[in-house]
């Protein structure tokens, strides 16, 4: 039973994630919702089920894997900036190679953006949040907790690339090839659009540090 809160969290976490993307129901909440309705709602909900994952594997019992030392939380803070920065430069952009994207047709494969360090910058982003709190957190619920957000995105991305290869067709080579002779510059063009995300990616960093010990309940800072 000491485990039974955690194991509902996941259940509910992975059914929330799945259930309202399926065909036969997003149809229906799309209509009921509109498009960007269904957005917001399901945004509204992954982050709410999440918040409470994380609490629930705050509460489990603890059973220590691996020693804690202050170093971890250093190094845990510096790969949440980063994770934070890409998170603002990839958010709503157009991205072809991604599971959903925005304004798709906008993309233009000789000015990607981040897209041009990775086809996937929301999956990197997430691989690196949960890769620093599994560093940060050494006991078994959190390894648990951490560790399937670590192995989804980093397995996500192929498994995306495999799907989206399937849709386009000769368009998805073209595309990829393209981006890839662009110069590492071309990641952070417009200029004028990355610098305001990248001070939209420190208020996400500051705003996390601010929330976490109110929302969480743990003080984030080393």
């Amino acid at each position: 039973m000491a485990w039974s809160g955690l194991v509902l969290a996941f259940a509910v976490f992975f059914i929330s994630h799945s259930l309202p993307i399926r065909p036969p129901l997003r149809p229906i909440l799309e209509r009921a919702l509109g498009p960007r309705g269904f957005t917001f709602a399901y945004a509204t909900l992954s982050t709410l089920v999440l918040i409470w994952l994380i609490v629930a594997a705050g509460r489990a019992p603890f059973v220590p894997v691996w020693p804690w030392a202050a170093w971890q939380s250093h190094a845990a803070m510096g790969l949440m900036l980063v994770a934070s920065l890409l998170l603002a430069i990839s958010i709503a952009r157009p991205n072809p190679f991604s599971f959903g994207g925005a304004r798709n047709h906008l993309f233009d494969a000789r000015n990607p953006g981040p897209v041009r360090l990775t086809r996937h910058p929301l999956l990197v982003a997430l691989a690196l949040w949960s890769g620093a709190h599994l560093l940060a957190n050494g006991d078994l619920a959190h390894v648990i907790l951490f560790g399937t957000f670590s192995a989804f995105a980093i397995l996500g991305g192929r498994i995306i690339d495999r799907r989206r290869k399937r849709e386009m067709g000769e368009e998805w080579t073209r595309l990829a090839g393209t981006v890839r002779t662009q110069p590492l510059s071309a990641a952070f063009r417009p200029a004028g659009t990355t610098a305001w995300r990248i001070i939209f990616g420190l208020v996400i960093y500051y705003g996390v540090l601010v929330l976490h010990p109110l929302v969480i309940g743990v003080n984030p800072m080393p």
